[in-house]
């Protein structure tokens, strides 16, 4: 008895634990697995910016002739189009009120060649159409006679039927109609194999300078001096300031006219005529082209993200026994050989979980590439890349095409990752 009743009580133990965990699971799933899946789903559709809004029947009603006494008449039009130019809309019905007054004038067949059915009765127009297709746009005229009670009830000529028409439409995002088409187009595109290059030699290049500045920052912070807490405290401004006053501080200083860096390199001699920093694709330094604008963008990257790597690097440092360092100097090792022998070994998981974390995060970075060049000069990226895709052109399904695209670069990056550089830790 006891046994079961041990096994009673685990077995709820265990279902209130899954109870308390399902908001967990709920918040992985709203901002983690749904976004993906959705992206993977839009990816295999056509779909524009204009499609998001589902396609509508829009009608505009138009008094082509308006009476000016009894026994004259009014020609009234309705202007119809298909909102949308790709999507039909089907069972599409008008139907509007004739006001007290108005009577349909002599053999006035309604003039709605295309619907399927058409009717002026009992003082209410009805029109049936069975679909619109996609661009649809015709005009409906009816023709009215007025009388005295037309005039006596003040009918506002601006809408003088109150119509109102609906249908209904399929919605291009909830089909099963899938195509390959957006990748097709993502792979083929011009300078593709291009912005996948600057795409993995940016995120690269900058993890390892974010690396080797925090290293840097790290080892001559290592040691108490006075002041230390206060260059701590200035190590993390890159980091902690707002993205968009740093960006936009460093075009000002790149500035070809009016930048500080042309002006001192060109009051000291260094430089003949102003640079375009950030609009120039490469310059020559002998022989060789050099990438200025991909340079200074991944510089930039260096710079802003080295206070994530220092901290994480201090604090290893900082955990590191000294008794190790002495026993080195006992046998005669100078500095180098410390920092060789001792520091990098204890350093190896902390840089390479940083390099890890950089260089994700970097090539997914959108803000900062579009902040200072804008994608141009040979530093578009895939971030940008979408962004142009999807707002650029409008092609949300190009747009989320090249997302799945970098999201599957990224995901065979993790899986080289923990297959070998985790499990050799």
């Amino acid at each position: 008895m006891k046994g079961k009743r041990y096994a009673s009580v685990t077995a709820r133990e265990a279902r209130l634990a899954l109870w308390m965990l399902l908001p967990a699971f709920l918040i992985v799933f709203a901002v983690i697995v749904f976004p993906v899946v959705a992206n993977f789903w839009i990816s295999g559709k056509s779909v524009s910016l204009g499609d998001l809004r589902p396609a509508t029947p829009s009608l505009r009603e138009f008094v082509a002739q308006a009476p000016s006494e009894a026994g004259d008449e009014l020609v009234l039009e309705y202007r119809l189009r298909n909102s949308s130019r790709g999507v039909p809309i089907q069972d599409v019905v008008l139907e509007a009120t004739v006001p007290e007054g108005l009577s349909p004038a002599p053999n006035d067949a309604p003039a709605a060649p295309d619907a399927q059915h058409c009717s002026i009765e009992a003082g209410r127009i009805e029109c049936r159409w069975d679909e619109w297709e996609g661009g649809f746009s015709d005009t409906i005229t009816f023709t009215f006679i007025a009388d005295q009670a037309f005039f006596d009830a003040q009918v506002d000529m601006r809408s003088p039927t109150e119509a109102d028409i609906s249908g209904r439409s399929i919605n291009v995002l909830t089909t099963f109609d899938f195509t390959l088409d957006n990748f097709r187009f993502v792979v083929s595109a011009r300078r593709f194999w291009e912005v996948l290059r600057t795409t993995f030699a940016y995120p690269f290049l900058g993890a390892i300078g974010s690396i080797l500045l925090g290293l840097t920052a790290a080892m001559l912070l290592n040691r108490k001096f006075p002041g230390q807490t206060l260059l701590r405290g200035l190590y993390l401004f890159p980091y902690v300031a707002p993205i968009i006053a740093v960006a936009f501080t460093w075009v000002f200083l790149l500035e070809p006219f009016r930048g500080t860096l042309n002006t001192y390199l060109m009051s000291i001699g260094v430089l003949e005529s102003p640079i375009s920093f950030l609009s120039t694709r490469s310059i020559q330094i002998g022989d060789l082209p050099f990438p200025l604008a991909l340079s200074i963008v991944i510089f930039f990257d260096a710079w802003r993200y080295f206070p994530f790597s220092f901290l994480f690097i201090l604090a290893r440092l900082q955990a590191i026994p000294s008794d190790l360092y002495e026993s080195v100097e006992v046998d005669g090792g100078g500095m180098v050989r410390q920092f060789i022998s001792i520091t990098l070994p204890q350093l190896h998981s902390v840089i390479t979980t940083l390099f890890l974390l950089r260089f994700m995060w970097t090539f997914n970075k959108f803000d900062d590439v579009f902040l200072l060049t804008g994608g141009a000069a040979g530093t578009r990226t895939l971030p940008i890349q979408v962004y142009d895709n999807a707002f650029g052109r409008g092609d949300i399904g190009a747009g989320a095409a090249t997302a799945v695209v970098l999201f599957l670069f990224l995901a065979v990056f993790l899986i080289l990752y923990f297959r070998y550089v985790v499990k050799e830790d």
